[in-house]
């Protein structure tokens, strides 16, 4: 429509009354069905309606190409009920036109924004916003029916954490070109399934302008990034990945948003979407701002934002990251630099009752997701329900866990005997919450080195204690998560720039260690004794600690119906035969899996398949049983 006479604004209302009771209170879900632009016929004509919030604007006028961003072409009506909305409706507009909102704001200063709802925006470096319609023909009928059970808190998790842009590139060394979504789903699905992962976690989707953001720095809540191409790109990519069943988790950022002109900073002027107490308001770690959880509308917004990628893009989930950033006041903050909450304490109230609010409105709405927290506090309850007193996640990243556990395994393996309590710390506390293990991109990155280098030893050493971390992981009760690039040994830290170093799939130790973790998770999901019970303390029971000098541990993982496999991890380089595990149960016992096989590049110091074993004491089903133990080994039994 560029350089077509388009005609002035229309009056029209999408809104009910309703619908601004619950924007103002903070309960409403389904925003996105009212603000941003849709595509309307009023009076037999065709056009785009739009509608935003500025409470401090004295005139919005949208502004594009079509009108040459001549601000006097088309302003927007103020309704009458003093809600902040302007809205209008623009006949013979057509989908596909650049636009943004031209703001007369707060002391008559001016800003030009993008539209907080919009669905499709401009590649960075561009800007504009784009008018567009969400329809897509799903074909995952099939997951839909059947995901309640497949994102059930007793159904095996392995997720697969992926930066988009990063995982695969059409040319590893130019930073300006990506895969499409489409080409992605053709690479990353039949990966995947090889792989054998339950789900994939997305690091965020949502539109963002700086790529060293890694997409944590949001300006198009409502709007997968154009980097990949368009929005139903995404929906083609997540149907794929459902017909396949695989699940789809999509990272989630309500807490801070950056100071980009064109986005929700000062967007009309004043502090409208973040607390103008930089007390509150300000991210000194991000340099950017807060959620004002306690103000109606900036609580809509945002439920309804995790509502709409729950609902239009049928994600199975949100991780909703920097949560503790947002329970407290006094996160990364000095004294002197927050101020307490009204009972004396540091926990931020408004944004404690968004998160229940959300947990409740989701799991209303879809109880066939969950929610996962990224929260490193010892904030209790963050994956109980609310009416228990908790905040309502599905699950929590288990931070504490990820940190004792590489602080062990990056020990030289003589002095693990001397760190076996925070080795089996986690069980002292596994019960608190619902917790989901993490291996994420935060610890590939800054300097921290991949996992394979965070292990010790020569190369061979490196592996096997890389196959032996991850055998521990995959047999400890909670929902597993690995970043991409760990699954075969990437040996350079991740960078957003070029993709991961698939070359190195070349040379069979790194081939081998990809095997190893695909048969982890080919061994979780045809294991009910490893996912079962995995939030239950009838799921886990210690079968062996006290064998510190030689760093042995085992444990059993049980399932419903009370059948169960052993787990024997050997922290050392010394192979020992003949291994005595007493236990209570069967007296037949079979080597199930073995981290140390020598097609993954194990040592060949191969156990018998059928375990020795003797009755203790027959009446009490107390076994006794004998198995050898290939160096820096898991074996598990069954």
């Amino acid at each position: 429509m560029t350089g077509a006479y388009i005609p002035h604004v229309w009056s029209f209302s999408l809104f009910a009354d309703h619908d601004i009771r619950d924007f103002q209170n903070g309960t409403h879900c389904r925003l996105y069905e009212k603000f941003g632009n849709h595509a309307v016929e009023i009076d037999n004509t065709q056009g785009i309606y739009f509608s935003v919030w500025a409470p401090h604007a004295t005139v919005v006028s949208v502004i594009g190409n079509f009108n040459h961003w001549d601000a006097s072409k088309h302003t927007l009506y103020p309704r009458w009920d003093k809600s902040g909305i302007w809205e209008g409706f623009i006949p013979y507009l057509s989908i596909g036109e650049v636009y943004k909102y031209h703001i007369v704001g707060y002391k008559e200063t001016v800003h030009i924004k993008g539209d907080p709802f919009a669905n499709f925006w401009e590649k960075r470096p561009h800007t504009a916003s784009i008018t567009w319609q969400l329809a897509y023909d799903w074909g995952d009928q099939k997951w839909m029916r059947q995901r309640k059970k497949k994102n059930s808190l007793e159904a095996p998790w392995s997720i697969y954490e992926m930066h988009l842009g990063s995982w695969q590139r059409p040319d590893a060394m130019d930073q300006e070109r990506f895969n499409s979504y489409e080409v992605i789903a053709s690479q990353l699905v039949p990966y995947l399934l090889e792989m054998g992962f339950t789900h994939v976690e997305f690091m965020p989707v949502m539109e963002f302008p700086y790529d060293g953001s890694w997409g944590y720095q949001c300006t198009g809540y409502y709007a997968p990034t154009s980097r990949f191409g368009q929005p139903q790109g995404l929906m083609y990519l997540i149907d794929q990945l459902h017909q396949a069943n695989i699940g789809v988790i999509l990272d989630w950022v309500p807490s801070h948003f950056p100071h980009d002109a064109h986005g929700l900073h000062l967007f009309d002027g004043a502090h409208t979407y973040e607390y103008a107490d930089m007390r509150k308001g300000f991210h000194p770690d991000w340099n950017s701002y807060i959620f004002n959880y306690g103000r109606g509308e900036v609580r809509s917004f945002l439920i309804s934002n995790a509502h709409f990628w729950l609902n239009y893009f049928h994600a199975d989930g949100i991780r909703v990251d920097a949560v503790s950033s947002m329970l407290k006041l006094n996160y990364s903050r000095k004294e002197g630099q927050w101020e307490p909450n009204q009972f004396g304490g540091d926990g931020n109230l408004e944004a404690i009752s968004f998160l229940k609010l959300l947990n409740e409105t989701i799991y209303r709405d879809f109880p066939a997701v969950q929610t996962i927290a990224e929260e490193a506090t010892d904030w209790p309850g963050i994956s109980w329900p609310t009416n228990q007193n908790g905040i309502g996640f599905g699950m929590k990243w288990m931070m504490g866990w990820m940190h004792d556990t590489l602080s062990y395994y990056k020990a030289d393996p003589l002095y693990r005997k001397h760190l076996q309590d925070k080795f089996s710390f986690s069980m002292m506390y596994f019960y608190d919450e619902n917790f989901m293990l993490p291996l994420s991109h935060d610890e590939v990155v800054h300097g921290k080195s991949p996992l394979l280098y965070k292990m010790p030893g020569d190369e061979w050493q490196k592996f096997a204690n890389l196959r032996l971390l991850y055998t521990y992981m995959w047999t400890h009760p909670g929902a597993k998560l690995l970043f991409m690039g760990g699954e075969f040994g990437q040996t350079a830290e991740w960078d957003f720039r070029t993709e991961l170093q698939w070359s190195l799939l070349q040379f069979p130790i790194h081939a081998g260690l990809r095997a190893c973790l695909a048969a982890l998770n080919h061994l979780l999901k045809t294991t009910p004794a490893l996912y079962e019970q995995q939030f239950s303390p009838a799921g886990f029971r210690w079968l062996d600690l006290s064998h510190r000098e030689e760093s042995v541990v085992a444990y059993q993982r049980i399932d419903k119906k009370g059948k169960s496999v052993i787990v024997v991890l050997n922290m050392t380089p010394v192979a020992r035969s003949n291994w005595s595990v007493n236990l209570q149960g069967k007296l037949k016992w079979r080597v199930l899996f073995n981290s140390d096989q020598t097609a993954w590049g194990g040592s060949g110091f191969m156990p018998q398949q059928e375990v020795l074993s003797k009755w203790i004491d027959r009446k009490q089903k107390q076994v006794s049983i004998q198995v050898d133990l290939p160096p820096l080994a898991g074996l598990v039994l069954a």
